[in-house]
This record gives C-alpha cells, structure tokens and sequence, in this order.
C-alpha cells in the first residue's frame, strides 16, 4: 500500500503550504462552469492562482494531465500557455466515450479535454513500454503479431465513464474511471513520485497511485468525497498538516 494523505479543504491554501518540485505528476480534474456565456471570466479566475502553485510544485520532470470539460478546455489552454510557456504544451488528449442523452439539435457531446503540460519537454517522464496496449481498430492490416501485441493509444481515447449510479461515481462530476489515471500514472511517474490531485472527487486518482505503489495527496472541499475517498482508500492519514504527515517536513 502507497503511503498517502487526504486533506478536507480548499486546495489554494494547501497547495501554497507545500514545497516547491515535490510532485512527480499532478492528474486532477477541476470543477467546471456551467456553461454560461458570463461565467468564464470567473472560472478563470479561480482557476489561475491554482494552476500557478501547481506548476511550482511540478518536480523538474513532472507533468500536468488537467481533465477538463469540452466548454472549457479552449479557454483553459490559453491561460496554461501563459503560466507554462507554449513550448511545454505536450498533449491535447481526448477522452470520449459513448453514455448519457441524445440531444436533437446539436451534436451530442460525448468528450472531455486531457491538457498535458510539463516542466521541461526534454526530460518529462514517459514510460512508453508502461502503457497498456488496446486492439488495433482494423487488425488485418496490422498483420498476425502487431495484432496479437496490440498499439499504443493515441491522443484519442474511448473509455467508459463511470455510471451515475456507480459508486465511484459519487462526488466526482467528471466521472473519471480508475483505469484511465492508471494508464496516465504509467506513463507520467514512478514507483515512489508524489502523485497530486487538488480536485481528488471520488479518489480515483489515489486509488490509481495507491494501485501502483505511487505516494498521493488528495484535497477536496466537499465533505460527501472526502468520505468516499476515505472508504476507497482506508489507509490514507486524514491530514490538515500534510507537509508533516506526508512529507515528513
């Protein structure tokens, strides 16, 4: 089991209290707008203080996976530009997936946004050999053996969400499974980093880190995920102090 710690408030104040160059990958997922024309100034806002304290955080070969709505992605990416530096722009990932109503005058939206920034591009990990591998989509042309082996995942990926009426479900807007941070913690930290995620929702980043033998810090406000995320991962300290707790400062 990971050693981990669970912290029960806002993250700016939190993320201001750590460390710098302590977080081997920060995989989070924020709380969107909703959707109002008025409403991404504010959005953008609160967002920006955060965004500044992780990239501090981000240990030189750290990366940020920010797990966004599709309404907000556009917006998002200009302020990261700013506060990264468009030369540590890594990946655009989408993540889609096929659940939920069916609208009749629009194109139903069925993906969310995966921004991927990092401290610096030349050294970021990437544990290609780490990835899980998926079927090809027309294995005849691949021939007998790549098809058996399986390709690596584009930027384009198709994953479930996890059901409203799931239990990781609760707590987490997002909807995000466990297995898609697993294949994120694969690929962008190490046995022993400091995986952060200062929007945790139901967990499944730490669940994630905890699965694959990664340290974590999980923050969230809401009072109903801290109790989930509790019961998912028994053995995480419920911290206030988690630079003490976790990092033994």
């Amino acid at each position: 089991m990971a050693p981990g710690a669970v912290v029960h408030a806002d993250n700016l104040p939190v993320l201001r209290s750590l460390p710098d160059a302590r977080a081997g990958l920060i995989c989070t997922g924020p709380p969107c707008s909703d959707g109002r024309d008025d409403a991404f100034d504010d959005y953008l806002a609160f967002l920006e203080p955060r965004l500044i304290e992780m990239r501090r955080l981000l240990a030189p070969t750290g990366a940020l996976y920010l797990h966004l709505d599709h309404r907000e992605a556009h917006y998002v990416k200009v302020l990261l530009d700013r506060i990264f530096g468009r030369e540590r722009f890594l990946n655009e990932i989408i993540w889609a997936y096929d659940f939920g109503g069916r609208p009749e005058r629009r194109w139903p939206a069925k993906h969310d946004a995966i921004l991927v920034y990092v401290q610096d591009p030349a050294r970021c990990t990437f544990n290609v050999d780490e990835i899980d591998r998926i079927p090809y989509m027309a294995p005849g042309l691949a021939g007998p053996e790549k098809a058996a082996r399986g390709k690596l995942p584009t930027d384009v990926w198709w994953h479930a969400i996890v059901g409203a009426a799931a239990e990781q479900r609760a707590g987490d807007p997002a909807r995000k499974p466990q297995a898609l941070a697993e294949r994120i913690l694969r690929a962008a930290s190490n046995p022993g980093d400091l995986v952060l995620d200062p929007f945790a929702g139901s967990g499944a980043v730490g669940a994630a880190a905890d699965a694959l033998g990664r340290r974590y810090l999980l923050i969230d406000r809401d009072e109903a995920a801290i109790d989930l995320i509790r019961a998912r991962l028994p053995g995480a300290i419920l911290s206030s102090d988690p630079r003490r707790d976790l990092l033994g400062e």
